[in-house]
């Protein structure tokens, strides 16, 4: 598969340069991390000076580093985003992820381009004209099935890279198809503000009113993990594993992308035709676990087809792991019966009348298999607490406090040559990418008077490479007899080789250049474009005119739809989760034809949300219109400006 690209790349999320350095040092091949504007998490910004320097470390790594600039643009933003793109291009960052295709029509610097999963790439045609168009990596569809994305990679150039989501949150929408946040609030998720009414609890009515769940998150649904497909997914041709979690801390990052370098380094072991995309091996000093950092439940989602579990309907929260039951109750403690070890600090929870109510442990102490906790809370305050109760653990205060400390070391192996010359010694270092680097010494031999020690701390002192970035496999030593050489010596002949390593390293790295796009220009695979395009300026305009569409309408944020909508179209189905699909009922005995796939309402307080299904595309739509005190406040400026045109 693919065999001009025969690497596999484990992407991580960045909230900030420190925590990019984390992903790095735990094994990340790529990071990507927002820029100061334009990123589809707005409140996960970061200056270019940060982002300059998380690239000089990135790189001695052959680590890439990728910026969001992935929101739709209005005309007035069109020249900020064209000037953040060079700044981008002049700190060294490897590629940009983008969505508004009107940068395509801009002066941008030769940079590798990557389409967001806010392209919504679910077609086989949506991802070859993306492809044709110049973009080297694609990030598809979350909702997207393992032989839908072997569909998707024989459908684009051997080059293209696939890149796919293996953890994390679930847009329960497909991504950019959503305008239930702009509808109702005017903030746009398109534009980096989502205000996540996915994760709110709604009833749900069916046509003739009677209800059908009370109170349940309804659209919310588990967290994203493939761990279990990883192998599946590499045979249909993905090539960058992506680690959901720009808004996430250092503990989740450091934990999720140990997680996957075990698991990819135990594929590339077994696989000699291919190869990590980044240099170094990772020393974890932990134990990696999933289930122990914020989660709502797992799922593979519809890799291997549609399940009706993929839902976390109970609490959009993380719950955790499930500790035991309680025992006993005291005036100021409570007993828990459970194998696992807890200690002083952790959190504790109960589900009680739907909701999740946390405990934190001030203090536990062990009596066989069962703990006794003396909570901070007052055990008055502790509603619905009682014998019998089941009880979980979403804060391991133990495992929390070794993440973090140091956790994981990460080093680019290289074979050393200590050799005398005319005029002293020089030592050459090689590192596992074939480059090089020497360092010499004048010096005035002597013979050694103890020949067997003189080798030895030759090779002692030379083993000590400490916090660099490398790691010694293997030693030579040419000379034509021992000699008596200063420890000193030797060390400065390690650190000045090092030194020029290091250097050479960054020197030797180079930067994939933005692919061309064919001509003629390819031709879009269909002849019109609706709101849920997300055309929001002239030159995303004039891009698509340019390839063929003839009618475009303006994105949802221009407030020019009237009336219900399509705010949302997801291939979640609660008929399917809640059994009341009719292809389920389809062979049933007394049910086949009495299950009608009928309108249903979502309702949130005074807000209410028509569902409508179509069945023959297994997708449902959440209807709504846009509140009318979102219309009186007027969008961003979509004016008639000057913009810098793409050259040639």
């Amino acid at each position: 598969m693919s065999p001009t690209y025969p690497f596999l790349e484990l992407l991580a999320p960045a909230k900030t340069a420190a925590i990019g350095r984390d992903a790095l040092v735990h094994g990340a091949d790529a990071i990507y991390i927002g820029g100061p504007s334009f990123g589809a998490r707005d409140k996960a910004g970061n200056s270019m000076a940060e982002i300059a320097g998380l690239v000089n470390d990135a790189h001695r790594f052959r680590t890439k580093i990728y910026v969001t600039l992935n929101t739709i643009l209005h005309d007035a933003e069109l020249e900020a985003a064209r000037k953040l793109a060079w700044e981008c291009y002049d700190a060294g960052v490897d590629a940009l992820i983008v969505q508004d295709m009107g940068l395509l029509e801009l002066d941008l610097p030769p940079i590798d381009l990557h389409a967001s999963t806010q392209c919504d790439i679910r077609t086989p045609e949506k991802a070859r004209f993306l492809a044709d168009v110049g973009f080297s990596q694609l990030v598809l569809a979350r909702e997207l099935t393992i032989g839908e994305i072997t569909k998707v990679r024989a459908a684009v150039p051997a080059d293209t890279v696939i890149e796919h989501f293996i953890h994390g949150a679930l847009c329960v929408a497909y991504s950019g198809q959503c305008n239930i946040s702009h509808a109702h609030t005017g903030r746009s998720a398109n534009r980096g503000d989502c205000s996540q009414a996915c994760r709110l609890p709604y009833t749900l009515e069916d046509a003739q009113g009677r209800i059908v769940a009370y109170d349940k998150h309804l659209l919310s649904v588990k967290d994203n993990n493939q761990s279990d497909n990883l192998r599946a997914l590499i045979a249909a041709g993905v090539r960058s594993f992506k680690i959901e979690g720009r808004y996430k801390d250092a503990p989740y990052v450091k934990n999720i992308t140990g997680h996957y370098r075990q698991l990819l380094d135990q594929i590339l072991d077994e696989r000699p035709d291919l190869s990590a995309a980044s240099s170094g091996k990772t020393k974890l000093l932990f134990t990696p676990d999933p289930d122990k950092t914020f989660h709502r439940g797992a799922t593979d989602y519809f890799s291997n087809g549609r399940k009706a579990d993929i839902g976390a309907f109970d609490s959009p929260s993380f719950v955790g792991l499930n500790l035991g039951t309680v025992s006993k109750i005291g005036p100021d403690w409570f007993e828990i019966e459970t194998d696992a070890l807890l200690a002083n600090g952790d959190g504790l929870n109960y589900l009680h009348k739907r909701e999740t109510r946390g405990i934190r442990a001030n203090s536990v102490k062990q009596s066989d298999n069962v703990w006794r906790v003396w909570p901070n809370e007052k055990m008055f305050e502790l509603e619905g607490l009682c014998v019998g109760l089941e009880i979980n653990r979403n804060s391991d205060h133990a495992w929390e406090q070794a993440l973090s400390k140091k956790s994981a070391e990460r080093h680019i192996t290289v074979t050393a040559t200590f050799a005398e010359t005319e005029a002293g010694f020089a030592l050459t270092l090689q590192d596992e990418d074939g480059i090089h680097a020497t360092a010499t010494a004048v010096f005035d031999k002597q013979t050694a008077k103890n020949p067997a020690e003189a080798e030895t701390n030759v090779r002692e002192q030379l083993a000590r490479f400490g916090n660099t970035d490398f790691e010694l496999c293997g030693l030579s030593i040419d000379w034509t007899q021992p000699w008596f050489i200063p420890s000193s010596l030797i060390n400065k002949l390690r650190r000045d080789a090092v030194e020029q390593l290091t250097t050479a390293r960054l020197a030797a790295y180079t930067r994939l250049a933005r692919k061309a796009a064919i001509e003629p220009p390819a031709k879009y695979p269909e002849e019109s474009l609706s709101f849920l395009a997300n055309v929001y300026n002239k030159a995303a305009n004039t891009f698509y005119k340019k390839h063929g569409v003839q009618l475009i309408a303006a994105a949802y944020e221009s407030h020019k739809e009237e009336g219900d909508v399509s705010l949302m179209i997801t291939r979640h189905c609660i008929r399917y989760s809640l059994s009341l699909c009719p292809k389920q009922a389809k062979g049933v005995i007394g049910v086949q034809g009495q299950v009608r796939a009928e309108p249903m309402t979502l309702i949130n307080g005074s807000e209410k949300l028509r569902l409508e299904f179509d069945c023959k595309a297994c997708e449902m739509h959440v209807m709504g219109k846009i509140k009318k005190h979102v219309l009186r406040s007027a969008p961003p400026s979509v004016v008639p400006v000057t913009f810098h045109a793409r050259r040639g």
